[in-house]
């Protein structure tokens, strides 16, 4: 594969120092800008902990503020992908990191359920386009077959904040510093870091390999020729409009298996500290101690699936059996008779699961459909994964209001993960192998 047709020649070891230098330009900016992200979308279900008894919140109060989140996250999606491809991901970027950094912080003044419900709208419209645009943006620099890796190391940005994010959250909780409880130090720290990461963005990102200073000449040409190849590749293959993608087959089962699955991941995520406290007895703190122990091994999960479905080329296959292996080791968890050692041990292995398949997901409609067909798709995908987000969320809390055991809910999330898999085995995907030298 080297060199590309019609670029500057480059040796193989100057390709690898080419791909070198990009990831660890792209990647460790855009990971912390996840990493804060998630903490941001998913601290609440750690603030759930204390907010609940100050301001006499029920469950499904909770349940219907957690999930309004992804319903103001919908607003964007598609427009937010289309934007990172036709105009700057740089100044989208920031724009959002500026305005869901203030709503996050501002969290903390909620006195009222409606109040509640608003903000929890307002940073999901604030953070919209966000997740779907940074797949988007890594088109614009990684060629498919180093896709999922990226993509890992995207992903991995979970585990690491929920795992980092638990137990400081935990210690903020007994902060009462200027008259503020813990809960709302909590939403307040970690929400203004977004917007000191929003200058960041806008200054240091760079949108294209063509407006990087910091590649030589010869490596900018070599990396925009790779791209625009692989680009007329598919065009040559079959030219898919934006319309198209969004009546294909696979792209409706890829919608509707994420679907499935973010409906128990979603509220796996934001019910573990409720759920984790209930079954062990213990204190709040150790409670965010134990879930930040199930991200950990979570963290294990996705690095080894992106690296695994990249050398393999089987990407649906890595998707789909981390989704089924999820489900069995939830169900093994709420077995009757176990000691709390035990169902830990099956919820580190099920966070193992949960966190293995989003890598080698991603990856698919980026590797089969044209750029802009990739990107509407992708946005279009995501709107059921929020809208997952939503449903699993609130009936969750209409679960647990109406009287539903910790075990039930567990068997509830499972099925979804085991439905979302066996959806997801039906996508139809063409295996793709790698000399694994050179990626």
């Amino acid at each position: 594969m080297f060199p590309a047709p019609g670029t500057a020649t480059l040796t193989a070891d100057q390709v690898a120092a080419l791909r070198r230098k990009v990831a660890w330009r792209i990647l460790p900016l855009v990971i912390l800008l996840y990493l804060v992200a998630y903490l941001d979308r998913a601290n609440v279900g750690f603030a759930k902990l204390r907010m609940g008894q100050d301001l006499g919140f029920s469950e499904e109060v909770f349940g219907l503020g957690i999930g309004l989140f992804f319903i103001g996250y919908l607003t964007l999606e598609i427009p937010g992908a289309l934007l990172v491809e036709h105009w700057s991901a740089r100044k989208w970027f920031s724009r959002i990191l500026l305005t869901w950094g203030l709503i996050s912080a501002a969290t903390a003044f909620v006195q009222t359920p409606g109040q509640f419900n608003a903000a929890r709208f307002l940073l999901g419209v604030a953070e919209a386009g966000f997740f779907p645009g940074i797949i988007v943006y890594f088109t614009h620099w990684f060629p498919g077959h180093l896709r999922g890796r990226a993509m890992s190391g995207l992903i991995v940005a979970v585990p690491i904040s929920l795992a980092v994010g638990a137990p400081v959250s935990g210690l903020l909780l007994d902060v009462t510093w200027f008259g503020l409880a813990g809960w709302q130090w909590l939403f307040i720290l970690e929400g203004l870091p977004a917007v000191a990461l929003g200058v960041v963005t806008l200054f240091y990102l760079t949108d294209r390999p063509r407006d990087a200073h910091w590649l030589t000449a010869a490596e900018r040409e070599y990396l925009q020729e790779e791209l625009a190849a692989e680009a007329r590749a598919k065009n040559a293959g079959s030219q898919v409009s934006v319309w198209q993608a969004l009546r294909m087959r696979d792209v409706w089962l890829l919608a509707l298996g994420i679907f499935a699955t973010n409906t128990g991941g979603y509220a796996i995520g934001f019910w573990l500290p409720t759920t984790v406290k209930s079954l062990s007895g213990s204190s709040d703190q150790t409670a965010l101690a134990y879930t930040g122990l199930y991200y950990l091994f979570g963290l294990a999960g996705v690095i080894l699936s992106g690296r695994a479905s990249d050398r393999t080329g089987k990407h649906k296959w890595h998707c789909a059996g981390a989704m089924v292996a999820a489900s069995i080791f939830l169900s093994a968890s709420a077995l009757p008779g176990q000691s709390f050692a035990m169902v830990m041990a099956w919820l580190c292995l099920t966070g193992f699961s949960a966190l293995s398949w989003p890598s080698p997901f991603w990856a698919l409609p980026t590797l089969s459909l044209t750029a802009s067909a990739a990107a509407a798709s992708i946005g279009f995908i995501n709107i059921f994964a929020n809208l997952a987000g939503y449903c699993g969320n609130h009936l969750m809390g209409w679960m647990r209001h109406h009287g539903a055991t910790d075990r039930q809910c567990l068997l509830f999330l499972a099925s979804c993960y085991c439905l979302g898999g066996i959806i997801i085995s039906f996508v139809r995907t063409k295996r793709q192998t790698y000399d694994c030298k050179n990626v």
